[in-house]
């Protein structure tokens, strides 16, 4: 491979935006469940493969999730679901952006897609990123309310809590490392039903 080789270029883009962290054998068990390899599905679409690549590395559509021990790039299925809805790659940018009315957060949110980092939604779209904001905000502010504790509390909770499970992955030891912590799921979901058990 060259210095130039898009696929050389692109896993260095991924360790610049996650860091270089290894991938247990576990972790590639997750990914392979999950997310399929680039290859397979450029070819599944009939695209050519370092054209995706090369649209990754010029921001128009989002790096890989995970790159797996053996170095394939991991994407989800329905990676060129969004661009094909937008009508085409070239109208995406302005699309997705369009589903928030502050274009300041529209283009935060359009940064954060292209990074690939949305693997805590079991499907990237803009809905889902924003049910998953409006959720883990709801949920977060769920100890201060007037009636925290009561029974009907407990079951307004738990509804906000299942509808976020329902929306999230499980995610990898090597997510806790990129992300050097806790992920939502831990934060939002497995220590909030730890904390508050059903009644």
């Amino acid at each position: 491979m060259t210095e130039t080789d898009p696929k050389r270029q692109l896993a260095e883009r991924f360790r610049e935006v996650n860091g270089d962290h290894p991938m247990t054998d576990a972790d590639d068990a997750y990914v392979s469940a999950r997310f399929v390899a680039l290859e397979e599905l450029c070819a599944l679409h009939g695209r050519d493969a370092d054209a995706v690549r090369r649209l990754m590395l010029g921001r128009r559509l989002p790096l890989p999730g995970y790159l797996r021990s053996d170095g394939a790039e991991m994407v989800p299925t329905d990676l060129f679901a969004l661009a094909d809805e937008a009508g085409g790659v070239d109208l995406l940018e302005t699309w997705f952006t369009a589903h928030w009315a502050d274009p300041g957060t529209g283009r935060a949110e359009w940064d954060a897609y292209l990074s690939g980092r949305y693997v805590c939604l079991r499907s990237v779209t803009p809905a889902a990123i924003r049910r998953k904001d409006h959720l883990t905000a709801e949920i977060r502010a769920a100890a201060e309310e007037p009636d925290a504790g009561s029974a009907q509390w407990s079951e307004r909770l738990h509804a906000l809590v299942d509808e976020l499970d329902a929306l999230e992955p499980a995610f990898t030891a090597y997510d806790r490392l990129r992300f050097d912590g806790p992920t939502s799921r831990d934060t939002f979901i497995d220590a909030v039903r730890a904390r508050f058990p059903r009644p």
